[in-house]
């Protein structure tokens, strides 16, 4: 029996972080106009391979201005996985446009790439890809499409910080691209985000739209369209600087825990494991994530893991299940089977960067006991 709950995710804070965070308040720069902010931005941006980078409260703050940024709104459809968390299509439809969904494909548990061109149409002015959990989406086929088309790419990259796809790291494919900084992340600053882009009038447009839409130029105060504020402060910039000194760090334990996790529970009765790598990319483990056979078994061992004092969390609901989109006459009659099997069978176990390996064996156990 664990005595001692362990926690889906725990960050680990081992850097300068204290440090930084006590120079912000030494300083008195605790707001959105720090140096730190600057500082994150142009190293991140560095070392994803961008020209800009543009800092945010959170993830989906820079999703709702990458959305905004590139004018997509009423009469624009917009293709995305119908398997992701609900940020990228609440971007969409809060913007006036339409999300149309694809397939996911059980192997990757990303966007099926072969069934997106199907969707396009007239109306269709954009593609989002999200990297899913571990592995990115295939992108050439992606990439040809919007060339082909006409159609601006955005990457949400949220949770591949330091993930490749064929040796080029993600977050460098979109017309933008945006990260999480959710304490779950490989780097975190509690919440935040960042927008990444290589068009110097493009960057600018997004900065103006987190800050309130508060232009560079005339007279401050006086708005010309609606932005938000989605300014990042100094000290959250303090901890992600922090965090981004120790990223290949955090990647190599992550690969770690996820390798650790597939040898323990090699040819475990029951459950569907992530797949270590593809022919472009291997596993980076965002999470290590679970598909049972069945939605009861997928219950029944989400609440033994936590009875066990094993924390655990569901996969993402699939998009045309979401009742607030159902309301709203999206997606009527629409099924993606594959998309649906993710999100009714699929959970993951505790992965964070301050797992050790004692907890992890326990995990292992447990869950060997549910597989048989």
């Amino acid at each position: 029996m664990n005595n001692q709950f362990i926690p889906v995710n725990t960050p680990l804070l081992n850097g300068n972080e204290e440090k930084y965070l006590i120079e912000c308040i030494r300083t008195g720069w605790i707001s959105s106009e720090g140096p730190f902010i600057k500082q994150f931005e142009e190293k991140f941006a560095a070392y994803i391979g961008r020209a800009e980078g543009i800092a945010v409260s959170n993830g989906s703050g820079a999703l709702d201005v990458a959305v905004q940024a590139l004018k997509i709104g009423p009469g624009d459809e917009v293709i995305m996985p119908a398997f992701t968390i609900i940020s990228p299509a609440q971007s969409v439809v809060r913007a006036g446009a339409t999300p149309v969904l694809v397939e996911s494909d059980l192997g990757t548990w990303n966007m099926d790439v072969s069934q997106i061109e199907a969707k396009i149409t007239s109306k269709t002015k954009a593609i989002i890809v999200v990297h899913i959990y571990g592995l990115p989406v295939e992108m050439d086929p992606v990439l040809e499409l919007c060339k082909r088309y006409g159609l601006y790419l955005i990457e949400d990259a949220a949770e591949m910080h330091g993930q490749t796809y064929k040796e080029k790291k993600c977050g460098t494919f979109g017309d933008i691209s945006t990260f999480s900084f959710y304490p779950n992340k490989h780097i975190t600053t509690g919440e935040g985000g960042m927008i990444m882009v290589d068009d110097a009038t493009l960057a600018e447009r997004c900065r103006m739209l987190r800050n309130l839409a508060i232009e560079s130029k005339g007279r401050r105060f006086i708005h010309h369209e609606l932005g938000w504020n989605y300014r990042m402060t100094n000290m959250q910039a303090a901890l992600g600087l922090a965090q981004l000194e120790k990223i290949e760090e955090h990647i190599v334990k992550k690969r770690e825990i996820g390798l650790a996790y597939d040898k323990g529970l090699k040819g475990i009765k029951g459950f569907q494991l992530p797949l270590p790598h593809t022919s472009y990319a291997q596993n980076i483990y965002w999470v290590y994530g679970l598909i049972a056979n069945s939605e009861e078994l997928a219950l029944k061992t989400v609440k033994h893991l936590n009875e066990k004092g094993i924390g655990t969390r569901p996969f993402f609901w699939c998009m045309h299940e979401q009742p607030v989109f159902l309301k709203m006459n999206l997606f009527s009659n629409e099924r993606y089977p594959n998309a649906e099997r993710l999100a009714h069978c699929g959970f993951y176990i505790p992965s964070g960067l301050g797992l050790d390996a004692k907890e992890i064996d326990i995990i292992i156990n447990e869950l060997i006991v549910c597989g048989g």
